[in-house]
């Protein structure tokens, strides 16, 4: 039986290879996300803006109308 010092004992080949490919892995990881993150379109503030102001008049429209067809079917 070989007894070994403390500072004898070294990861070897294997504990060289599994850091690279976690490292690897890890990279396409990455690559992956931002590739996907690229993909997301957020809105601008000045979007979000206009976005929120169409709905608002749209039903305002709408009820306004309704409003005007009311009144000019009680009219007659």
């Amino acid at each position: 039986m070989t007894v070994l010092a403390a500072g004898e004992v070294s990861p070897g080949l294997l504990g060289f290879v599994v850091v690279a490919v976690l490292g690897f892995a890890l990279y396409m990881l990455i690559k992956s996300m931002n590739k996907q993150m690229s993909k997301i379109q957020v809105p601008r503030e000045h979007e979000q803006d206009t976005d929120q102001a169409e709905p608002a008049q749209a039903s305002a429209q709408a009820s306004g109308n309704a409003a005007r067809g009311a009144d000019d079917k009680g009219g007659e």
